[in-house]
C-alpha cells in the first residue's frame, strides 16, 4: 500500500466502534499491523479491546480523557493538553502500523476539546502510508471533506427509546 486513506465513521446511530473493530480484525487477518486507540470510554475489562489484544492487535486506552458532558468537573485545558499528548503519541507510533483506528476522535471535536482546524490538520499530517480510521459523533463538514471514506450511522430505531438499558455483548 502506498498511500493510506482516511475513513470516518460518524452519526447518531449505533455501530461506529463496532465497525472499526471489524475493520481491525479484517486488516489483521490480512497480515496488517494494526493500532487501535480509544478515547472517552471507561477503563473496564472484558470488552472488545481485550479481544483485539488476544488477536495481537496493539491497543492504547486514553481513559484520562473523559467526555466533558458526563464529567463537567474536568478541566478543559487539561483535557486539551492530554488529548494533544495522546495524538502526538499515536502519530509517532503510526509509522509502525498499516492501520490506525482512533475511536471517539470525532468526539474530541464535537465536545470542544480540540478545534475543527486542529482535527483537520491532524488528519492531513498523518503518516502518509498508514490507513487512518476516526470514529465518533460530531465529525464536521471540514473533517468529512478531508476524509476519503465517510460512513454516517443513522439512528432509525433503538431499544433505548423504549427505556431498554444497555446490554452486555450488544452495546458494550
Amino acid at each position: 500500500m502506498t498511500k493510506g486513506l482516511i475513513h470516518i465513521y460518524t452519526g447518531e446511530g449505533k455501530g461506529k466502534t463496532t465497525a472499526s473493530v471489524g475493520l481491525a480484525v479484517r486488516a489483521k487477518s490480512r497480515g496488517w499491523r494494526v493500532l487501535f486507540a480509544q478515547f472517552m470510554k471507561p477503563d473496564y475489562t472484558g470488552g472488545e479491546l481485550d479481544l483485539l489484544e488476544k488477536l495481537l492487535i496493539v491497543t492504547r486506552r486514553f481513559t484520562r480523557i473523559k467526555p466533558p458532558r458526563f464529567h463537567p468537573e474536568t478541566d478543559r485545558a487539561e483535557l486539551k493538553k492530554r488529548s494533544f499528548e495522546a495524538l502526538r503519541e499515536i502519530q509517532h507510533a503510526a509509522q509502525d502500523f498499516d492501520l490506525v483506528i482512533i475511536d471517539e476522535f470525532n468526539n474530541l471535536v464535537g465536545s470542544g476539546i480540540i478545534s475543527e482546524r486542529e482535527a483537520v490538520d491532524f488528519m492531513k499530517s498523518f503518516c502518509e502510508g498508514t490507513e487512518l480510521v476516526l470514529t465518533g459523533r460530531g465529525a464536521t463538514e471540514a473533517m468529512i471533506d478531508a476524509a476519503d471514506y465517510v460512513t454516517y450511522m443513522n439512528a432509525v430505531k433503538h431499544p433505548f427509546d423504549r427505556g431498554q438499558t444497555a446490554r452486555q455483548g450488544i452495546e458494550f
